[in-house]
This record gives structure tokens, C-alpha cells and sequence, in this order.
């Protein structure tokens, strides 16, 4: 029990990426009384929208005080597999969402698809030299980078555009891998690198890039944002009200404003 304890301290303030959102709003009417916590592990596409969701949401039901841990969705995924406290978890791919309910990880009934998101390729404000992925090839471009293919989704759907572009082995040589897309961000804000390829969502937060082109989305799978309650929770009921409020009017709008595209209920 004491080890099972220590875990659950170090995972919710020690890991890169946890916001408390008692952090980001202090006023409590509640005088003394003590929230009740929900952990979120999501994906990290998801950090400025969440944290915005998650303060309305509180400010909402005062009684619930969500925990956020963002990473990336293969890291989560296997966080969640070596048994972490996690309430609900918000992937930004199908495939670690399928993993997970294959093996019997999820709250049955709980799984639904939450938003959609395109991939766009991005570059420095003032990168006049690239207008495209086609001008990828070129001599100027020395650096482009993606999230890792096997953990980011973002890399996943990185890699299967340049591949149906005829471009993933040819670029080969100028590819840096990246721990997630806020990291990818970052590289091309700080002209580490020439471009990268990111959400539309991210590029959209950011001034110091433009978005050169957004792919196609017949290039790679729907990017879809899957939500689920973690069969594990031992807050089943707040975990599966928090779920019903990403979905109303509140957080829709949020998250569209994030650059974010919702899904209505029954499509």
C-alpha cells in the first residue's frame, strides 16, 4: 500500500506535463471543502484547450478539481497499461484507444470519438523558400521534423502522407524525431528546424509559424481524438460526468475556438 501511495504522488507532481488546476484559478467558494480530483491523462495536442476546458469545468462543478496529465498518446497509453491512476484518458489516435480496449482496460459503454483535427506542415513566420511538401526536397530545407511514428500520432500520420507523397524515404536524411508535436513546435519556432509537421490546432496557438500547406486528408488516417473512462478509476461517476461536459455547448465551443473540430453525437 505504501509503494501504491508513493506511485500516485510521484505520477501526479513529479511528471512533466500534470496541471493542477487549482493553479490556474484559486478562487474557491467552496470554503475548505476538499474537491474531488479526476486525473486526465491526453494527448499533448491537447494542452492550452484542455486547460482552458478545465477551468470552466471547475468553475462549473466546484466539486471536482481536474488533474491533467499531457504527453504522448503511446507514453499515456503505456502508463495507463502498468496500471497509473488515471481517470479518463484522451488519445490523439485510434490505435492506442484500440490497444487499450483489447485489453479490457476501458470502462465498457464509455469509448466515444470527441474531435477531429487535420495535419498541416509548417514553417518559420518568415520562411519565404517553402510553399509546400513538394519543396521539402529542396537544398535549403535541411531539417524537418516529425513526432516519433510509433508513440506520436501525429508522427503515425506524418509518415503515411510522405509515403503515399513518394517523399518519406528520399527524406530520410533531413528527418528529426521528435518525443511529441508540442516538442515539434518548439524546433521549428526556434529555427532548429526548417519544418515540421504538427496539428492544425498547434500551428494555429503559435505567431512564430505559418502553416505552408495543409495535407490532404486522403494522405493518412482520420485524425480522430478518442475519450474513454479507465475501467480502473475509482471515480466512476465524476470520470463519466466530466466525459458528458466535453461534449456540451461549453467545452464545443472551446474547443473550436483551439482550432479544433467537434463531433456531433451520433456521427
Amino acid at each position: 500500500m505504501k509503494l501504491k501511495g508513493l506511485f500516485l504522488i510521484l505520477f501526479l507532481f513529479l511528471m512533466p506535463g500534470c496541471v493542477p488546476q487549482a493553479d490556474l484559478d484559486q478562487n474557491d467558494p467552496r470554503e475548505g471543502a476538499s474537491p474531488q480530483e479526476l486525473v486526465i491523462s491526453a494527448a499533448a495536442s491537447l494542452q492550452e484547450v484542455l486547460t482552458a476546458v478545465g477551468k470552466e469545468y471547475r468553475r462549473e462543478e466546484p466539486g471536482e478539481e481536474p488533474v491533467f496529465n499531457f504527453g504522448s498518446s503511446g507514453t499515456l497509453q503505456r502508463q495507463i497499461e502498468q496500471g497509473a491512476p488515471v481517470d479518463v484518458f484522451i488519445s490523439a489516435g485510434v490505435r492506442q484507444m484500440d490497444q487499450l480496449e483489447e485489453q479490457g482496460l476501458l470502462l465498457p459503454g464509455t469509448r466515444e470519438d470527441l474531435l477531429k483535427n487535420q495535419l498541416v506542415l509548417i514553417t518559420g513566420r518568415n520562411n519565404e523558400g517553402l510553399a509546400g511538401t513538394a519543396d521539402l526536397v529542396k537544398d535549403s530545407v535541411h531539417l524537418i521534423v516529425l513526432g516519433i511514428p510509433e508513440t506520436v500520432p501525429a508522427g503515425q500520420y506524418t509518415r503515411e502522407a510522405l509515403l503515399k507523397l513518394d517523399l518519406w524515404d528520399t527524406l530520410q536524411p533531413n528527418l528529426v524525431m521528435a518525443k511529441d508535436v508540442k516538442q515539434v513546435l518548439t524546433y521549428v519556432e526556434t529555427g532548429n528546424a526548417d519544418a515540421g509537421f504538427v496539428y492544425y490546432s498547434d500551428a494555429l496557438g503559435s505567431e512564430r509559424v505559418k502553416i505552408v500547406e495543409v495535407l490532404a486528408p486522403e494522405l493518412h488516417e482520420a485524425i480522430l481524438y478518442p475519450a474513454a473512462v479507465v475501467k480502473e478509476t475509482k471515480n466512476k461517476a465524476a470520470a463519466q460526468a466530466f466525459m458528458e461536459y466535453l461534449k456540451g455547448d461549453t467545452a464545443r465551443r472551446i474547443f473550436e475556438e483551439y482550432g479544433f473540430m467537434t463531433i456531433q453525437r451520433g456521427n
